[in-house]
């Protein structure tokens, strides 16, 4: 199989595992949401320990602890991913699947967004007016729930964070995320320990299936990051960025069809309009980079 055709297929592998999230966290009830997040923080921190030793990176691993401004900046990823996966899981266990969606389709616009704020990026007329469409659909959905789609805004503004974050560290996604995770392992420790001293723990009280389920967490945050991982190297960054829409549609069709959210006119439209803006920003994108890509090949012909 040619090696595009392979990172298409672990790409989209990656982003169906993501957009099915919303199927798995429910299965793990009677945990709440925050022993589910402590549950999953430990469990992968076991799993990518077994991943560094198999794939043979623990020096890389070790090479991070050299940079203090690499550590600066995993940490800084540590706590944000820990802010989205909590809020994503809560999202999930609280009937507000569709919301979880809204914070991934909109993350794109946000990443730019903090781009210009934080890097003095500049954007292009078509940009803005995306970003411009996106705000127009916060605005409505703020008004149809009554308040701000909270949500979706800690899940976009946290993954924002984290992938700038990332992006400044430059250390490949198995050591970087084994970093992090262990970072915040000793807090879900003591965390699942206090409630293990309360009674109130689900891992020894629900049974074997339970508890094998509470432990499949690891291999649910791995495997989807090894996927990602293997179509990064394999097919173009814009390919990769399209794909990126597939796992908010799965989730967002989930929470309607499957999971019987409710859909008002005010939420439609919001959601239409962030559509849109998705569309505008997609379509500017491309553009430009058949353009940059014309530029390059009339220099090289000179």
């Amino acid at each position: 199989m040619p090696p595009s055709r392979q990172g298409l297929l672990y790409g989209v592998a990656a982003y169906v595992i993501w957009g099915a999230f919303p199927l798995y966290w429910p299965l793990l009830e009677p945990a709440g949401s925050v022993e589910l997040l402590a549950h999953r923080v430990v469990w992968s921190v076991i799993t990518l320990a077994v991943l560094l030793v198999l794939l043979r990176r623990r020096r890389q691993f070790r090479e991070l602890f050299t940079d203090r401004r690499v550590l600066g900046m995993l940490t800084l990823a540590a706590f944000v991913i820990t802010l989205n996966w909590g809020t994503y899981i809560y999202g999930v266990t609280n009937d507000r699947v569709v919301e979880t969606s809204l914070g991934y389709f909109i993350n794109p616009l946000v990443t730019v967004l903090m781009g210009v704020l934080l890097l003095g990026e500049r954007l292009r007329p078509l940009q803005w007016s995306a970003i411009g469409i996106g705000a127009l659909a916060c605005l409505v959905l703020t008004v149809d729930y009554g308040h701000p789609p909270w949500i979706a805004l800690v899940l976009a503004f946290s993954f924002g964070t984290y992938g700038l974050a990332k992006k400044q560290a430059g250390a490949e996604a198995v050591e970087s995320l084994t970093f992090e995770t262990l970072l915040i392992a000793p807090f879900a420790l003591a965390y699942l320990g206090w409630l293990s001293s309360r009674g109130d723990s689900s891992f020894a009280s629900e049974g074997w299936g339970h508890a094998l389920l509470l432990m499949s967490a690891g291999l649910v945050t791995a495997v989807p990051l090894l996927c990602f991982g293997a179509a990064a190297i394999r097919v173009p960054l814009v390919t990769l960025g399209l794909m990126q829409y597939l796992a908010p549609v799965l989730q967002f069709v989930l929470g309607v069809f499957y999971f019987h959210e409710d859909m008002s006119s005010g939420r439609w439209i919001g959601f239409a309009l962030v559509w849109v803006a998705l569309s505008i920003f997609t379509f500017e994108s491309l553009r430009n980079r058949r353009h940059l890509l014309r530029l390059a090949a009339e220099a090289a012909a000179v």
